[in-house]
């Protein structure tokens, strides 16, 4: 199986793509393209842009998700909402495509500093994913990350750290991994 995995932001210390490192842990036996959202900047998207073409990353994007099976992602919540880099990425690759994600099964998560886990985001994800192409199969949200998590243990707060793999194991069973 090809997984593609990214985290929904461009920061260079983002907590999202260290959760999305640490659930990939439970896929070591897999393909795994894990991208960063930095490797796709392009001009922010607008309707007078799109009339002069595409860029190619948003092609490229595409194409990444067309050659996966699964998809893991964890997105960054700002103002409660997709990171601007996130949300740029998804709108030029939705005018390419509205099936975004090609009906891919998808392992959404999110993370933040904050108690509610980037709930927000992951609440208009579930919503609108599946609209363009997402199949979300499972989902978590990992509050509090600074007190929950070990940049070398991962998720350490053991109620969490079981619900995770609880997740992950569901997710996995759902997709014949």
């Amino acid at each position: 199986m090809k997984i593609f995995a990214f985290a929904g932001s461009n920061s260079s210390t983002s907590i999202n793509r260290e959760l999305v490192k640490f659930a990939l842990k439970s896929f070591s036996e897999h393909e795994i393209n894990f991208i960063n959202l930095n490797d796709f900047e392009m001009p922010v998207f607008s309707v007078d842009r799109e009339k002069n073409g595409f860029p190619e990353e948003a092609k490229k994007f595409l194409s990444e998700i067309a050659a996966s099976d699964i998809i893991i992602c964890s997105l960054a919540e700002h103002n409660r909402s997709y990171s601007a880099a996130f949300k740029n990425i998804f709108d030029w690759a939705s005018r390419i495509d509205v099936k975004v994600f090609q009906n891919k099964p998808m392992l959404l998560m999110s993370t933040s500093p904050g108690g509610y886990g980037g709930g927000n985001v992951m609440a208009e994800a579930q919503k609108f994913f599946p609209m363009f192409g997402a199949d979300v199969k499972e989902t978590f949200s990992l509050p509090k990350f600074y007190e929950n998590f070990d940049l070398e243990n991962g998720v350490i707060n053991p109620e969490m750290l079981k619900d995770l793999q609880d997740k992950i194991e569901r997710f996995k069973s759902a997709t014949a991994l």
